[in-house]
């Protein structure tokens, strides 16, 4: 039989999708001497990139579905002002998502979930770190510290129950336990409210909407074209190469195509074989002044609330919201959140609020990311990150970029198949 000859690596590849996972992919195809284009239909950190916690927390990265949601209760669930909240009247597709959820919130289906982050994890520094090598001009800082605060030692154990099942699953994470005086002498922005704590070692965060403005920079200054504004409404493969549509009129071709869209990833993935449900789990955040800016991020587990310090100012973020990723900032949700951390905070003016924000992570019913080859040769996924998209997307970006040139699927990326 003759030999098969080998498919050409791309030397043309579209990028759709500005945020942190479509622009890592694209510096790091750079890095593989592709010519690439990215396109956005809002802009650069438009969606879920600018307004999270910017936490780079690869020790607590894990699956979103696991027991406890089971034990949450659906009156909890149904409350406006609940950290995870589900509106009444529920769509049947979001409803497909929650039944799928609901079946991969076990014990064991965590286990497995886990076992697939585990080789991400050990490896996600190591990718901003190649960034930074590169030349993108944003930091990531250091946790000094990282606390995670509670009233009570019953409300702690919780995380501590979970830290142990991240042990037990291979993966490594110091931490020590501390009381609230203690974990107030660490972090004086803790209030008399804060009854024990935990400290974590090992982890970062970032500004995320600058870090991601600076990956577009490099991107651009590498001789990337960027384009935003208008939306993508068609990809087509045709064989030779990929036709990629916008509203605005553009029709180009290229050897190939990331959809890197976040919550829409369905829109253009499934004619490619991509029919997982991904659905937007909205957080919402705004920053305030405090007496004392936190040296690093601060996180109230049982009122799901995450503190960053992003220069003289505290970005507070919460808030689990599945619904439609198009609905409007809805303020109960940040009044929600203003309300539960002001007890917990010292000096911090909650009514003072500024950057109000709302943003849909992408999530998939079984807590794990969409990464690789879709049907098509030529066309590829990367997206439904849930939580975790700032702390994965570089090294999704690698490892992404590694196969789209190659044509082999790093071990890292088999349990993140797209047409599982």
């Amino acid at each position: 039989m003759p030999a098969i000859e080998p498919t050409p690596a791309p030397q043309r590849v579209a990028v759709i999708g500005a945020g942190m996972v479509g622009l890592a992919t694209a510096w790091f195809l750079q890095e593989r001497g592709v010519q690439v284009t990215v396109l956005d239909r809002t802009g650069v950190a438009a969606g879920a990139s600018w307004g999270n916690a910017g936490w780079l927390t690869p020790g607590i990265t894990t699956p979103l579905p696991e027991p406890a949601v089971l034990r949450y209760g659906l009156r909890a669930v149904l409350s406006p002002s609940s950290p995870v909240y589900v509106p009444p009247r529920a769509d049947a597709r979001l409803l497909r998502f929650l039944a799928g959820f609901t079946r991969h919130s076990t014990a064991a289906k965590w286990r497995t979930a886990m076992r697939a982050y585990i080789p991400m994890n050990r490896r996600a520094f190591g990718a901003f770190d190649a960034l930074a090598a590169g030349g993108v001009q944003s930091m990531t800082h250091e946790a000094k510290s990282f606390i995670a605060a509670y009233r009570t030692e019953a409300e702690r154990s919780v995380l501590l129950d979970e830290l142990g099942h991240i042990h037990s699953a291979g993966q490594e994470i110091e931490f020590d336990v501390l009381t609230g005086a203690e974990a107030r002498e660490v972090e004086p922005s803790l209030s008399d409210t804060i009854g024990a704590a935990i400290r974590l070692h090992g982890q970062r965060f970032i500004n995320p909407g600058e870090y991601v403005h600076a990956l577009a920079d490099s991107v651009r200054a590498r001789g990337a074209s960027l384009v935003t504004g208008s939306a993508v409404v068609g990809v087509h493969d045709e064989g030779a190469g990929v036709r990629v549509v916008t509203s605005a009129g553009a029709d180009e071709r290229y050897d190939a195509v990331v959809l890197a869209t976040g919550t829409w990833l369905g829109e253009l993935g499934r004619r490619f074989g991509v029919r997982t449900v991904v659905q937007a789990g909205r957080g919402y955040s705004f920053s305030i002044p405090i007496e004392h800016v936190p040296s690093g991020p601060v996180y109230f587990p049982a009122q799901r609330v995450a503190c960053t310090p992003l220069g003289d100012r505290l970005r507070v973020a919460g808030m689990m919201e599945f619904r439609s990723a198009e609905a409007p900032l809805d303020r109960r949700r940040v009044l929600a959140i203003a309300e539960a951390a002001r007890p917990l905070l010292r000096g911090a003016d909650l009514d003072a609020r500024t950057d109000e924000w709302v943003g849909s992570r992408p999530c998939t019913p079984d807590g794990l990311p969409l990464i690789g080859r879709t049907r098509s040769p030529r066309v590829f996924a990367a997206g439904g990150h849930g939580m975790w998209g700032i702390t994965l997307g570089p090294l999704t970006g690698d490892l992404l970029a590694e196969q789209i040139t190659t044509g082999r699927q790093p071990a890292e990326l088999r349990p993140f198949d797209p047409l599982r």
